[in-house]
């Protein structure tokens, strides 16, 4: 790997040399909104309207994170592995590892029901600016203009609800200038088909990750059903059985999580400073915590593996992230970019009005660093679940428009699939856990803290969590439907310990998250202003940041140079099993034996991963990748060491996202794992 300066300076000579535009095919853009002009000129290509609906409605979203797409006309979903791994690991039993096993259903009555998965499938936009801005009125004060919006937001979210029988998110775009109502189909009866062994999908393991060339069969199946049957679909995307070629355009449609592009240089440097700093602390912390956990025996190490897995996937990229910010060329180039901008709003009346927006930005990253770890709740899916009932039994005595958001009535269906989800709960890793965060939280607030006190109440983290865990019925899915059939009433009459303590630091739990959403208020303004200069000055060809929403990218297959060496655009089969050999007696590179056994049947010159200069960041995990055609031929599941800047800033001089091809995939299921007829339904 190229060291972190060397690669970002490449990166940086890139973006620097056109400020302000969009460079080469970066975008995540809406669908309703597509760079058409861009890609004509570009790439002589002319999506019709036919084939961005298609798309649309092929693609969907994972509640518990990532994307996917239907991929057969009876309901088949394909995604990544560790987009599936949260319940691959929920149906695994000490028994039955399918998370690292694998699984297989050669009948739909084999399959397996995911206990809380929800997938989305967006069906409508529409623009609601209007509607929001008007609520919102400049005599407000920032309290009074943050309620002012959620309620309208949240009014607007129940109206289509009952309406369309739909989910309905209204989503923040530009900073806030722009609000468009997402409409969505929900499928919550998914069932598992198919998931290769985790050596098989995390091949090479934390080495190679966010690394290229790389030889991963990161890919599930699943599928989703309807009154009890197989959904039948209109809209599912056609496999292609040809592998890409160099410089083959191609289309990334996922849900990509969530970009500051439009930063201001003084919110880089918080992050720089303050907030990614802390995430890193924090996840190396909770790293050590599940290690430790997991040495204590065989099933603690498997009842720690898919959140260990989730949290050093984390770390890395955030150290990436980090990296990019640290090196002093990256503010340099954003402040040349920014002092150009203000220059010019300066020098324009009509524009003078939005200087201040970029000082008032300054001023809410020093508040925000203030609040920077004022813990008001423990990551433990016991108490997470406690918390949940004190909020939502509080919040349902109140009108909708004025309750917390994810509280609403236009979220409730999902909010009660988590809540009463039978997935399993550990009581040993739950006690580990509560006991790390009651450490933490006297760290951050101080020993002699009046809460600190409260909340362990005389005794040691361990000896309270143990107390705590011991204590509650919450692991039990009908003591929390007793608690929310009861309502407030039946919380604050409660004897559970855990629903007690959540009831103590409810109140501070209050406070400061009122601070940060005015915060978030003063910011959502202030941006916005930014956004209406920036477009007066550079012009309105351009695209929102990620929101976790739908999003069309795009770009070419293209291999790239590292280390005076030519990167090829692909890996194939055969290549997989001499990586094994050249890092023989490293565990993370071992093949599972499905492999090994079928390696003399296999088309080693079957393409296996690629990569193109789509602009992708996390959230596209699972997105399919497709032609011209609209036909897959990829799936998305990385992107390289040198893309883990995306989120600031896009550059395709080495950055590239990096996919499963559809070919290895369909060989794999044909030949590795025996199932011809699976392979042979897929695109169809």
């Amino acid at each position: 790997m190229m060291h972190c300066q060397t690669w970002w300076l490449v990166v940086l000579l890139a973006v620097v040399s056109t400020p302000g535009l969009v460079r080469g095919d970066e975008g995540m853009w809406l669908f309703n909104d597509l760079p058409l002009k861009h890609l004509k000129t570009q790439h002589d290509f002319e999506p019709t309207d036919a084939w961005a609906e298609h798309l649309r409605l092929s693609a969907v979203r994972f509640n518990s994170g990532g994307s996917g797409s239907f991929v057969s006309s009876d309901g088949l979903v394909l995604t990544n592995h560790h987009v599936a791994s949260d319940t691959l690991y929920k149906l695994s039993t000490p028994e039955r590892n399918i998370l690292e096993e694998g699984f297989l259903a050669r009948r739909y009555e084999d399959e397996l029901a995911a206990p809380d998965l929800e997938l989305n499938q967006l069906v409508a936009i529409e623009d609601v600016t209007e509607r929001v801005q008007a609520a919102v009125t400049e005599e407000m004060a920032t309290e009074e203009a943050a309620k002012a919006r959620r309620a309208v937001i949240s009014t607007i979210e129940k109206e289509s609800l009952d309406a369309t029988g739909l989910r309905s998110d209204v989503v923040t775009l530009y900073g806030g200038a722009t609000y468009h109502l997402y409409r969505y189909k929900k499928y919550t009866d998914v069932r598992l088909v198919w998931a290769p062994e985790t050596k098989a999908a995390f091949f090479g393991g934390d080495a190679d990750n966010f690394e290229y060339p790389r030889y991963c069969m990161d890919a599930t199946l699943m599928r989703v059903y309807e009154d009890g049957k197989p959904a039948q679909l209109d809209h599912f995307l056609r496999w292609s059985e040809t592998p890409v070629d160099k410089e083959d355009l191609v289309f990334v449609a996922g849900n990509p999580g969530r970009t500051q592009r439009i930063f201001t240089v003084d919110a880089l440097k918080y992050l720089r400073d303050d907030r990614l700093p802390y995430v890193l602390d924090y996840l190396r912390r909770k790293e050590i915590m599940l290690q430790q956990y997991g040495l204590e025996g065989t099933e603690q190490k498997r009842r720690a593996r898919d959140e260990l897995f989730g949290i050093q996937n984390a770390r890395k990229a955030y150290t990436g992230m980090l990296a990019g910010l640290q090196d002093p060329a990256t503010i340099a180039a954003k402040r040349g970019r920014e002092d150009r901008l203000l220059a010019a709003v300066r020098g324009d009346e009509s524009l003078k009005q939005y200087a201040d927006a970029w000082q008032q930005i300054s001023e809410i990253q020093r508040q925000k660093a203030e609040l920077l770890g004022q813990m008001t709740g423990f990551q433990s899916r016991l108490y997470e679940i406690a918390e949940t009932l004190v909020l939502m039994t509080a919040e349902d005595t109140k009108p909708n428009d004025q309750r917390l958001r994810e509280y609403g009535e236009a979220g409730r269906e999902s909010l009660l699939q988590d809540l009463l989800s039978e997935a399993p709960i550990y009581e040993d890793l739950e006690r580990a856990k509560l006991a790390d965060e009651l450490g933490r939280f006297v760290e951050r607030r101080g020993g002699d803290d009046l809460l600190v006190d409260q909340v362990l109440a005389g005794k040691g983290p361990r000896q309270r969590s143990g107390e705590l865990i011991a204590g509650t019925q919450l692991a039990d899915v009908a003591a929390r439907q007793k608690l929310v059939d009861g309502g407030r009433a039946a919380v604050l009459n409660s004897e559970d310990p855990l629903i007690g303590l959540a009831l103590l630091l409810e109140p501070e739990y209050r406070k400061l998250r009122e601070r940060r959403e005015q915060l978030e208020e003063q910011e959502r303004q202030a941006y916005a202003q930014i956004t209406q200069a920036v477009a007066a000055i550079e012009g309105t060809d351009t695209y929102p940041d990620a929101t976790f929403t739908l999003r069309l990218a795009f770009g070419t297959v293209s291999g790239y140079e590292e280390d005076g060496q030519r990167v090829r655009p692909w890996t194939v089969m055969s290549g997989a099993f001499e990586h094994a050999e050249q890092h023989a007696g490293q565990e993370d590179f071992d093949l599972p034996a499905s492999w090994l056994e079928a390696q003399d049947e296999i088309d080693g010159d079957t393409q296996l991963n690629f990569v193109c200069t789509a602009d992708i960041i996390g959230g596209n995990s699972g997105s399919p990748v497709v032609n011209r055609d609209g036909e897959l031929v990829g799936l998305i599941f990385d992107g390289n060491i040198q893309s883990l800047t995306s989120d600031y800033l896009y550059s395709d001089v080495q950055a590239r996202a990096v996919s499963v091809a559809a070919v290895g995939i369909a060989e794999a299921i044909r030949v590795i794992y025996d199932a011809p007829e699976l392979a042979d339904s897929l695109g169809k």
